[in-house]
């Protein structure tokens, strides 16, 4: 399977996802738990291809204008969507994996610039520790902000902790690229992932049924990859994830809700 093909798949597997997500109050139970366990291979896909086109851009610092740009951008739009469109609850929501893969791409390429220049890679990693010490004056940095959660200020002010599903899938990400060409132990790391998310899910669940580990069900899929990249889908996403996402808020709230 190429890039685009795996690329396509987990499109797929997260507006499955997110249907369940928006729409649980309007489907059965056993249905909304279907959705949401198939869209739990949507994200591991998708860093699982983020890892894989960073191996072989032509320009790592394009790629990672795109993904701040782009989390920059999903900051704001959430800000216009709850502001302009506010509901009780969870409201739209915190969107925002483009945060996620760019700081992947920032801990790759410290890591490879360290073990080339250790003093370069040391001048990095006080650069990533900078943003993290920026995090908490942020409001103080930038007033606006003084307004907003963690989740708003991590969208600007990159933070390892708080970011779509946290450091620990961020640690992943960094296992699938550094261990892709040895198949072996990316295979065993990745089912011990699975395993340590059943476990967590089991003990701080509060007794609802564990869904997180059934991204296993992306495993089959990324060890087809075949190296190719396949049809371009560069752009596509960028605008796919916020419109499908908007698009799906305001049907359930306002044409269903």
């Amino acid at each position: 399977m190429s890039i685009f093909v795996l690329k396509c798949i987990a499109l797929y597997l997260m507006v499955l996802d997110h249907i369940g997500f928006y729409f649980e109050g309007f489907i059965p139970y056993g249905l909304y738990m279907v959705l949401r366990i198939l869209g739990r291979a949507s994200y591991p896909l998708f860093l699982f291809c983020m890892t894989q086109g960073y191996r072989h851009t032509r320009s790592r610092k394009k790629y990672l204008i795109r993904l701040y740009l782009g989390s920059l951008f999903m900051t704001g739009f959430i800000l216009f969507v709850d502001g302009t469109f506010p509901v009780d609850g969870f409201g739209y929501g915190f969107h925002n994996i483009f945060l996620s893969m760019f700081l992947v791409g920032i801990l790759i390429s410290t890591i490879e610039v360290f073990q080339k220049n250790r003093k370069n890679g040391l001048i990095l990693t006080g650069c990533i520790f900078a943003v993290q010490f920026l995090f908490r004056p942020a409001p103080w940095i930038l007033p606006v902000l003084r307004d907003y959660s963690g989740d708003i200020r991590t969208g600007i002010f990159p933070n390892l902790a708080l970011n779509e599903y946290g450091l620990l899938f961020i640690i992943l990400g960094l296992c699938m690229y550094f261990l892709w060409e040895r198949k072996d132990m990316f295979i065993i790391v990745y089912l011990l992932f699975c395993i340590a998310q059943y476990s967590d899910e089991m003990i701080h669940g509060e007794g609802a049924f564990p869904t997180q580990w059934f991204m296993i069900l992306a495993l089959p899929f990324m060890l087809r990859y075949n190296g190719e990249r396949g049809r371009s889908f560069k752009y596509f996403f960028y605008v796919f994830y916020p419109a499908h996402t908007f698009l799906l808020f305001y049907l359930a709230n306002f044409v269903w809700g």
